[in-house]
């Protein structure tokens, strides 16, 4: 077979298929391997489908709490733990399942928003809530849950918890599962920006776990900012458009928009916290004074700040990195300072 033939034979992305192969068969196979039915058949029932319910979700997020601010008294007077293997095993693992979901959004996605356009995307049942997004919000959903273990590894190796970190967190998972009961077409918008950063923040955190030092931690934060920027914009534009089309019609309006009144409140409440607090996060450790910290600054700059989904602030000293989302609801390592060399009366 020429080279010619061998070019021919490999398939090209195309609208229906952006990434030139079908990746839904191959995800229909290993679900159906798994659970029994294929994820197309998937039927999301309030108060009948696991963590469907605001009781399961709330004691969830409540015993997250419980677990990490108890377990930081526990620890208080007890050796850090290292966890340096299962701590890359568990952000690898983020960085794939992240990775995976967002093509499988994107292959469901393109040829929609390509062929209905943007506002049928976001807006109508058929176009952003079909059965196959159905699977993918939910399975997303279950990730916020498995990303609570990031505080949980903060805990055991004595890390700082900040309000910040432990708020975007649990604020994620509510987030989540406000939207996937409120039955909101446009959440799969937040969502993908929320997996793309994800793929870049929990590849971060692999890397400088096995003590590989990355240049553009602070381009993290950057990204995650601009990825709430956008979400407030859509999710803004389709509780507006509800909103008029339903009590106020004489105001200008694009049409109805599906989704449940509490989801489209939850969502704009939630990412609008999200946007100022990792604003202020962001100048306070990027831009104080015009400038980067330095010396003894960085040090408490870097002992004080972290960012649950961007910042590898969170972890840090076991794996040669500094410490540093929820969500997003769903949000920046630092090398390590070259040592200060002290007088001896100092």
């Amino acid at each position: 077979m020429s080279s010619t033939d061998i070019f021919k034979s490999v398939p090209l992305p195309s609208i229906e298929r952006p990434f030139g192969i079908q990746l839904w068969p191959l995800f229909d196979k290993a679900f159906t391997t798994v659970m029994g039915y294929h994820p197309q058949d998937f039927e999301f029932q309030p108060r009948v489908t696991p963590m469907s319910t605001m009781k399961e979700s709330a004691m969830t997020i409540l015993t997250y709490y419980l677990v990490i601010f108890g377990g930081r008294e526990i620890m208080r007077n007890r050796a850090a733990f290292k966890l340096n293997s299962i701590f890359i095993v568990h952000n690898f693992y983020l960085t794939v399942i992240s990775g995976v979901l967002l093509a499988l959004f994107i292959e469901q996605l393109v040829p929609t928003v390509y062929n209905h356009g943007v506002f049928y995307a976001i807006c109508d049942v058929k176009g952003g809530w079909t059965p196959p997004l159905v699977i993918l919000y939910y399975l997303n959903y279950l990730t916020k849950y498995i990303e609570l273990l990031d505080t949980v590894f903060l805990v055991l190796k004595k890390k700082p918890l900040t309000f910040l970190h432990c708020y975007h967190h649990g604020a994620t998972a509510l987030l989540c599962y406000t939207q996937l009961i409120g039955l909101t077409s446009v959440s799969w918008v937040p969502i993908t920006l929320n997996l793309m950063v994800h793929v870049v923040m929990y590849w971060y955190y692999f890397q400088s776990a096995r003590g590989i030092r990355i240049w553009w931690k602070e381009w993290i934060t950057r990204l995650q900012i601009t990825q709430f920027v956008i979400d407030i914009g859509f999710v803004y534009f389709a509780s507006y458009t509800y909103f008029t089309s339903t009590y106020f019609p004489w105001m200008p309006n694009s049409g109805n928009c599906a989704g449940e009144e509490f989801a489209a409140f939850a969502g704009m409440g939630i990412i609008s916290s999200y946007l100022l607090l990792f604003i202020s996060f962001y100048f306070a450790t990027y831009k104080k004074d015009g400038k980067r910290p330095t010396g003894r600054k960085a040090a408490r700059s870097l002992k004080d700040a972290q960012v649950p989904d961007v910042a590898s602030l969170l972890h840090s000293k076991s794996h040669g990195s500094a410490n540093g989302a929820a969500n997003g609801n769903a949000t920046t390592t630092a090398t390590p300072s070259r040592p200060v060399t002290r007088s001896r009366k100092a």
